[in-house]
């Protein structure tokens, strides 16, 4: 369960000073690489079977750790190209669960500079576009939930985000729509909660997501408060004192909050943090989530004077 952290590592590439993601409103310079590595920490315990908060003692806490590559590069000033891989391993606490781990999935996404607005000396209002694409890295089993690395699924996810900024305050919006490939079981017939299947293959349902940010920077420091939802559009519920199945329904609402810090003293190095908290659910875990890394900004291509 809450198994598509793919949303959270969307917003793990940043530049020396600023976070460039696809779900915010800014962009990596033509020719600048900023890669780096992040690690992300996610526990829960209590969960949501359907709509009915529980606990498993069977289980205990299950925690998911994750090693995530990422690079973002300007191929212009309008156009960036963003890139991840993470590296997962999963425990449960309790119980004859043994752990997962292993290479997740690849994603790659377009980033576009739709239309840009200055409508005052302070104010600046912005329009972009992203397509991203994912797809699994190694032969890990969807059918293993809650320990499962992933769906299992090839993905293509259509963003749209638009920014506003007024002095040293900001705030995005962006949404999408994650179309699902379908996914194939270890097994040669399945019951999803809601009928019988003499298939290994299973349909999965598509997602949309929302993110909101609201935040200030200047100079070396960018801070700002979150919120994430995630809609799965189809699956059902998790039967009753059963394990989850991979085409349940997976929604969820998460706030948090990021801190960016650019290191005065190693040029075009930031540190970056963040923590969020599920506070609502329906078949997933309600789970706590740092994140912190280290990336680094290459510059290919010499700024041009002013």
């Amino acid at each position: 369960m809450n198994k598509p952290l793919l949303i959270f590592f969307l917003a793990v590439v940043s530049s020396a000073a600023f976070a460039q993601t696809l779900t915010d409103g800014l962009m990596m310079k033509k020719g600048n690489l900023c890669t780096g590595f992040m690690y992300m920490h996610d526990q829960w315990e209590d969960y949501w079977e359907g709509t009915l908060k529980r606990d498993n003692g069977n289980i205990g806490k299950i925690t998911t750790q994750s090693l995530v590559w990422a690079g973002n590069y300007g191929i212009t000033d309008k156009l960036n190209v963003i890139a991840m891989v993470p590296y997962m391993k999963i425990d449960a606490s309790q119980g004859t669960l043994h752990s997962m781990e292993g290479l997740q999935d690849l994603s790659v996404g377009v980033k576009y500079y739709v239309f840009r607005k200055e409508i005052g000396e302070d104010d600046v209002f912005g329009v972009f576009a992203a397509i991203n694409f994912s797809t699994p890295l190694s032969d890990y089993s969807p059918d293993f939930y809650p320990l499962s690395l992933g769906t299992h699924t090839t993905n293509i996810a259509y963003r749209a985000t638009v920014h506003y900024k007024y002095g040293n305050w900001f705030a995005n919006a962006s949404a999408a729509y994650t179309w699902r490939s379908n996914t194939t079981l270890d097994r040669p017939a399945y019951d999803d909660g809601q009928d019988f299947y003499e298939t290994d293959e299973v349909k999965m349902p598509n997602v949309f997501d929302a993110f909101v940010s609201l935040g200030f920077h200047n100079g070396p420091l960018q801070v700002q408060a979150q919120l994430t939802q995630m809609n799965t559009l189809g699956g059902g519920d998790i039967l009753r004192q059963s394990m989850p199945f991979v085409s349940n329904k997976m929604n969820f609402t998460k706030v948090g909050a990021l801190v960016m810090y650019y290191v005065p003293m190693v040029k075009n190095l930031a540190l970056r943090g963040s923590v969020d908290y599920t506070v609502a659910g329906r078949n997933v875990g309600q789970s706590t989530t740092l994140l912190a890394g280290v990336l680094y900004t290459f510059q290919f291509v010499k700024p041009q004077p002013e």
